[in-house]
């Protein structure tokens, strides 16, 4: 019998492979992001219908999608996290993306001081920094990517921030509904832009997985695992994303990062897991709930 704990981390690391791929999938799908995005909605929106339909037997779905004025807050910035997300792997290499998205805990932080008024410690400012250095190493010295590309992933990097405060200050959001609801929104507003009714049967299939597997997939095992493991544990193992997401791409591909990219992102790295750890030491476990 796998206890509670080791459940929770399976599901979570299982999450953090899952949402890894989308960067596999947006280079192995031969259309614009608009089209992507257009039918990924749809099909992660059905995906994640048929999770909260399995895990909330009982409920009306009129009461599990009240979800308020700060649940569609959280709809509208996902939606557009999820558009900036997608153009910006069309736009700039996975491992920028990657790196760029992997100081998500200081922009959380940074936000958390200037919305809510919490004081980071001296610590965080100074992991904050060496991040931030390691971002324009890899962004300034580099010739990989485009600078628009890079300024969409951090715009999605902000916005995802801006979700984690809207979920502190709310936190009885109900997220996967909410979460689903995005789906249907970045389809809806991405829509008009592409081209969804030219798309071949081969590529509605690869782009269905990927709304099934990185979207649906992805955020129900993270739920799942999420509620049986300390916060600061479920940070550690979720930030495996970023170092996994240009692995793909380098076992299919074979793009390889250049330098610039492989130094700034081992200080960006660096300076997370040392943050994450710091934090770990002195936080004491969350109680594991059954």
């Amino acid at each position: 019998m796998i206890s509670p704990y080791r459940l929770g981390l399976i599901f979570v690391t299982a999450s953090a492979i899952a949402w890894s791929l989308a960067g596999l999938f947006t280079q192995i799908i031969p259309l614009d992001s608009w089209t992507i995005l257009s039918w990924r909605g749809i099909f992660g929106a059905i995906g994640l219908a048929v999770v909260i339909l399995i895990t909330e037997r009982g409920k009306h779905w009129k009461e599990i999608f009240r979800i308020g004025k700060p649940g569609w807050l959280f709809v509208i910035v996902s939606g557009i996290c999820m558009v900036f997300f997608i153009n910006a792997l069309k736009e700039t290499t996975v491992a920028h993306v990657a790196v760029i998205y992997a100081t998500i805990p200081f922009c959380a932080a940074t936000l958390a001081w200037l919305v809510m008024g919490e004081q980071p410690e001296i610590r965080a400012i100074v992991a904050s920094l060496a991040a931030l250095a390691g971002v324009v190493i890899m962004v300034g010295l580099g010739t990989e990517g485009t600078l628009f590309g890079d300024l969409l992933a951090f715009g999605m990097t902000l916005g995802m921030a801006v979700l984690m405060i809207i979920v502190r200050r709310h936190p009885d959001i109900a997220v996967m509904p909410a979460t689903c609801l995005s789906a249907l929104f970045s389809s809806v507003i991405c829509w008009p832009f592409g081209d969804a009714l030219a798309v071949s049967n081969q590529n509605l299939l690869l782009i269905a997985l990927f709304g099934l597997m990185v979207s649906a997939v992805g955020v129900a095992l993270f739920a799942l695992g999420a509620k049986h493991l300390p916060p600061i544990e479920t940070a550690l193992i979720g930030s495996l994303d970023a170092p996994l997401a240009p692995l793909w791409i380098w076992i299919a591909f074979g793009e390889i990062p250049g330098s610039s990219t492989l130094i700034g992102g081992s200080i960006v790295f660096g300076a997370v897991m040392l943050h994450i750890i710091f934090n770990a030491s002195k936080s004491k476990p969350a109680p594991i709930l059954s």
